[in-house]
This record gives C-alpha cells, structure tokens and sequence, in this order.
C-alpha cells in the first residue's frame, strides 16, 4: 500500500537524511563499531545539517516544527542504514521534549543552541543497578542544601553516557521517593564528584556508547533544576509516549528493511538445484512476515499521524510499540534462518540486524510493562 502520511515537505526532508547517511555515516560506521563510539564530529555534522533539534524553536537555532512526522523519516532511515550509534533519535526525541517543555527561559538560552549545533550531546539517567522499569526503586537522591543540590548515587546503562554533555538524572528529593517524591535535574561535564564509568560491552549497538554514571557528592545548581520540584514522575510519563513513538517507528521500519532484504536472498539463492523462492515454505514464511510488516504499518502510521496532531495517548503509544518491537525481534529471527550460514556471518546485514534489534523489546520500557499499561486501561 501507498503511504498517505507525508508531503512532499517530508520527502524531500528524507533525501536531505539519506544524503547525510551515505556522506557522513554509513562509510564511517564499521570503523566506529569497532571504537565502540561515535566522534563528537559526527554529531556536528548532524547538526550543520539541521538534524538536530528539529523541533526546538528557531530562535535557538533548531527546525521549529513538532511535526512527528520529520522525526519519524528521520528515524526510519537511520535504522534503514543500520546507524544506530549517531543516536540522534534520542537526543531530539526523548530528551529534547524535556528541555523545550520544562526548562526555564535562562535554562533554554544556555543549552538549546548547543544542543542543536551538536556542541551540546544528551543524555537522560533514569536506570540504576536495582531499578529499570519500576521507577518506585530509585535510590539516586538529591538533597537540598541551601544554595544547592547534593546528588548522590549511580546510574546504569545509559545511551550516550560516555560522550553526554547533558544528563538529565532522576532523583529522590523527599524521603520515600516515589511517583510524589521523584525530581529532575541536569548534571553537566565537568562537574566535580560526576564520573563516568566503562563503556559498556553489549550483543549489539556496538558503536553507541553505553555506560555507568556516578555521582558523588555533585554540586547541583538551584538553576539545573528541570521541571517542577518533586515533578519528575509526572514530567516522564508526559514525554514517555513519544519516546515509545519512536522505538516503534524504527521497529517497524527495520522489520520492513529485514524483510526486503531478504526477500531479494531468496530469490538470488539456490539450493537443491533452483531458487529459494521457488520452494513453497520460503514462500510462506515471506508471505506471513509481509501481511504480518503491511498490518502493522497501518497501525503505525495512523499513531504518528496522531501524534503529530497532539491526540496519541499513552496507551496506543504502548500498543504501537509492544507490538512493532515483537515483530521485529520475530522477523528479523525468521529472516537469518532463510539467511542459513550466512545470515550468523557479520558481514550480513541480518546478522548486525538481529543482535542490534534484540534491546528494543526491553528499552523504553519493556514489551510486558507495555501490556501491564493497556491491561489497566482496559480492566481498571
């Protein structure tokens, strides 16, 4: 089926990013896979070419839409060209609504331009050792001490950590934390008592940086308070649909790459003397995954037209991206199988597909508190 979502705006917006891709990421990622992280560099190239910060106001320097729409081709050609460490999806998507809704007019002027040029990377610290899903476990705490904020504790597994200039961290400012005791504030480079751990060694998304953050004793400006004073938990689930938007985008996005891919292995290979293409069960599984990809896209594409309407509430937002992160993780499973031998080489396509697709069932929030969120809904 046609896609009806976009206008020409939008598809002319998507060669702009697959012209970055192919000059600035794709020749380069191999190399930093094997780094294990990407060169500031490249997160400036992003940002001269106005990728960043599409949708903070252009009194900042950023593109001055909320049009989803441009975040949506943005990431669904980012994971077509399985460059997942420029992690530009996170930056504009998952932290930027925090610092164009919550920040202060004085916070605003000091970090959205940078953020947009790409001088400025984010971050945001939410997971700790003993609490990913269930914020309720947060032990990071923030202390009031007059003139400033004392943070004390330890983050895991946080996206751009190593190279992060920004990090949004979640902590308890009352005694009891919680959904009412819960605050967020910005730690920045360079703040004594702010460590960073090892980049962390992980099955996929080799070249984005994923590390351990530590803060002892950190001296927080009153000014990097973001948001409402014990607000925190209220200020994450407002800006936790959207994030779940852009999970599901590129899930279905890759299931839909995965499945082009290896539609055209089939029928290039042989075995027993013809096409794959020509066996009957290659033909089945091809015809599932595609009705399973044609099903799901409509679904997808009416949650992004939504959003970028401002009408997707939290629950379809969890349904959108339960269910395209499965089918991903489902297709590209299917898919290394028709691959035999060579879809476990990682020189394929499929092989780096299938290890670096594997985390989007659990980031973002898992596909079972995905189905906890709707069951409420529905049953409360």
């Amino acid at each position: 089926m046609k896609r009806q979502i976009f206008t020409a705006d939008h598809e002319a917006f998507r060669k702009t990013v697959r012209t970055f891709l192919a000059k600035e990421v794709e020749p380069h990622h191999g190399q930093w896979e094997k780094d294990g992280i990407v060169p500031r560099e490249a997160w400036l190239a992003a940002g001269r070419q106005g990728l960043l910060g599409l949708a903070v106001p252009e009194e900042y320097g950023g593109g001055g839409t909320t049009d989803f729409r441009y975040s949506a081709v943005l990431t669904e050609e980012f994971t077509r060209a399985g460059a997942a460490g420029l992690a530009v999806g996170l930056h504009n998507d998952v932290i930027g609504p925090y610092l164009t809704s919550l920040a202060t007019d004085e916070q605003k002027r000091r970090w959205l331009p940078g953020f947009c040029t790409g001088e400025l990377i984010t971050a945001v610290a939410m997971t700790e050792p003993g609490a990913g899903s269930d914020l309720q476990g947060i032990r990071t705490t923030a202390e009031d001490r007059g003139d400033h904020w004392l943070l004390n504790g330890s983050k895991t597994f946080i996206s751009n950590g190593i190279l992060a200039d920004l990090v949004i961290v979640v902590a308890k400012t009352t005694p009891e934390g919680g959904a009412k005791g819960l605050s967020l504030f910005v730690a920045e480079r360079g703040m004594p008592g702010f460590e960073r751990g090892r980049n962390l060694d992980k099955i996929g998304q080799k070249a984005q940086d994923t590390a351990e953050l530590f803060f002892q004793d950190v001296r927080i400006p009153k000014e990097n308070l973001l948001g409402e004073l014990h607000g925190a938990f209220g200020h994450l689930m407002a800006n936790l649909a959207q994030e779940r938007m852009t999970i599901a985008v590129a899930g279905i996005a890759a299931a839909e790459h995965l499945l082009e891919i290896t539609t055209r292995y089939v029928k290039e290979r042989e075995a027993f003397g013809r096409p794959l293409a020509k066996l009957q069960h290659i033909r089945f599984e091809i015809a599932e995954m595609a009705t399973e990809c044609a099903v799901t896209r409509v679904f997808l594409d009416r949650c992004i037209t939504d959003h970028a309407a401002g009408e997707l509430d939290a629950v379809h937002a969890s349904m959108a991206k339960w269910w395209a992160t499965e089918l991903q993780k489902r297709v590209a499973d299917r898919c290394l199988q028709l691959h035999g031998g060579y879809g476990y080489m990682t020189e394929y396509r499929v092989a780096k597909a299938f290890t670096d697709g594997r985390i989007q069932t659990i980031y973002g929030g898992t596909t079972e508190i995905m189905k906890e969120i709707i069951g409420r809904s529905l049953l409360a």
